[in-house]
C-alpha cells in the first residue's frame, strides 16, 4: 500500500514577518504534554485550539470538527500566521508553535491515524530553525527549510533531534483533507512509502470481497492479490 511520506507545499509564507511577531511573542510557552515522548524541552504555544483555551493541555482531536476550533488570544499578534491560514481553503483545526529547545529530542514515535489517506494534514512551517536539526520520518530524513511548508504523515514512525546551538520554532497546523489541499498535492514535491499489510489481513479482504460478488469488490480484488504474492 502505497502512502505520501511528506510532501512540499507550493504554498507562499512571509517568513521576516513571522519571524519577527514570533519573536515578539509572550513568553507564555508551555512543555508539550506527551512528556514521554521527548528529552529536554519541546514547548507549545496555541494560536488555534478546540474553543480557543490558550492553556488547552490538548489542542486537537481527531474527528473534532473545524467549527470547534477557535483563534487564541495569542493569534491576535501575529497577523502573518493569520495571513497563511486564510490561505488554505481546507477546514483548518489546531495551530501551534513548537519548540525544540536545542540539545532536545523528541524520540520515535507516531499518531495514530494522522495522515492525508485518513483525511487528516499536519502541516509543518520551519520559523526558525538550523542545519543540524534532525527529523526523520519512517527512516528517512527530511530537510525543511525556514519559510517552507510541508506536510508530514504523523501516522508513520517520526523522531527529530535539535542537535544545532539554536531552537527549532516551527508553526504547526491540523487541517482536513478536501478537494483543494488534495490539489496542492498534485503541485507538490511527494515522496511516497510502500507499506506492508499483514498478509492474514489481506487474506481476510480477499475473501470479503469475495463474499460482497460485486464488480466493485471484484475489481479490488487482484491488487490485493499482487500485494499478498509480493509478501511471500
Amino acid at each position: 500500500m502505497k502512502v505520501i511520506r511528506c510532501a512540499r507545499l507550493d504554498l507562499p509564507v512571509d517568513l521576516p514577518a513571522l519571524q519577527s511577531e514570533v519573536a515578539a511573542l509572550p513568553n507564555r510557552w508551555q512543555l508539550h504534554f506527551q512528556t514521554a515522548h521527548y528529552q529536554g524541552d519541546w514547548s507549545v504555544l496555541p494560536l488555534r485550539s478546540l474553543g480557543g483555551v490558550a492553556d488547552e493541555a490538548l489542542p486537537f482531536a481527531l474527528g473534532i470538527a473545524a467549527a470547534d476550533y477557535a483563534s487564541t488570544p495569542l493569534l491576535a499578534h501575529c497577523p502573518s500566521v493569520e495571513r497563511f491560514l486564510s490561505l488554505l481553503q481546507c477546514p483548518v483545526r489546531s495551530a501551534r508553535l513548537l519548540n525544540l529547545k536545542r540539545g532536545s529530542v523528541i524520540k520515535p514515535h507516531n499518531d495514530a491515524e494522522l495522515a492525508f489517506e485518513n483525511g487528516e494534514a499536519r502541516l509543518h512551517v520551519p520559523v526558525f530553525t538550523n542545519p543540524e536539526v534532525e527529523f526523520v520520518i519512517h527512516g528517512q530524513r527530511v530537510i525543511m527549510d525556514p519559510g517552507s511548508c510541508w506536510y508530514i504523515n504523523a501516522n508513520l514512525t517520526h523522531q527529530v533531534a535539535n542537535r544545532g546551538t539554536t531552537d527549532r520554532v516551527h508553526l504547526v497546523i491540523d487541517c482536513g483533507v478536501n478537494d483543494w489541499l488534495q490539489e496542492c498535492f498534485t503541485r507538490a514535491e511527494v515522496s511516497c512509502e510502500t507499506l506492508r499489510r499483514d498478509p492474514a489481513q489481506l487474506r481476510q479482504m480477499i475473501e470479503a470481497f469475495r463474499a460482497m460478488n460485486t464488480p466493485a469488490s471484484l475489481a479490488l480484488i487482484p491488487e490485493l492479490e499482487a500485494e499478498l504474492s509480493h509478501d511471500r
